[in-house]
């Protein structure tokens, strides 16, 4: 595809500040965390996620940015839910075997992955053929 050709994906401003200060809200989260802030960083994690949900919303109609969006949506779940297992204390408490609490992120990371795993190996491959040109 040429330049001239290449199909385009073009941000509303207003949602594009709403992804930048997704970042914010997500490095704060992951500050507080290092730092051991528990309420700043439970208070970040609920805007974090949030954010990431409604882009994910927004961006449905995309096929590619809503796989994406959703592994980012369920990393977020992820990386919540390990930083509150460290904060209250039951991340080493061991659940299963040898599975801790802090090993129950591991669902929310696969479901991500397994999201991703899904577009590129079953709709990714669709795309390419229907853009292929019919001879």
């Amino acid at each position: 595809m040429s330049a001239q050709t290449e199909s385009q994906y073009i941000i509303p401003a207003r949602f594009r500040r709403m992804e930048n200060m997704h970042i914010v809200f997500w490095l704060i989260k992951d500050i507080s965390w290092c730092m051991i802030w528990k309420e700043l960083g439970i208070a970040m994690f609920i805007p974090t996620l949030s954010i990431a949900i409604i882009i994910a919303w927004r961006t449905r109609h995309i096929r590619a940015e809503l796989a994406h969006n959703l592994a980012i949506a369920f990393w977020i779940c992820a990386n919540g839910y390990w930083m509150i297992s460290e904060f209250f204390g039951f991340d080493e408490a061991v659940v299963w075997r040898n599975f801790t609490g802090k090993h129950l992120a591991l669902i929310p990371f696969l479901i991500g992955a397994a999201i991703l795993l899904l577009y590129y190996t079953i709709q990714r491959p669709r795309e390419m053929k229907a853009q292929q040109p019919v001879t």
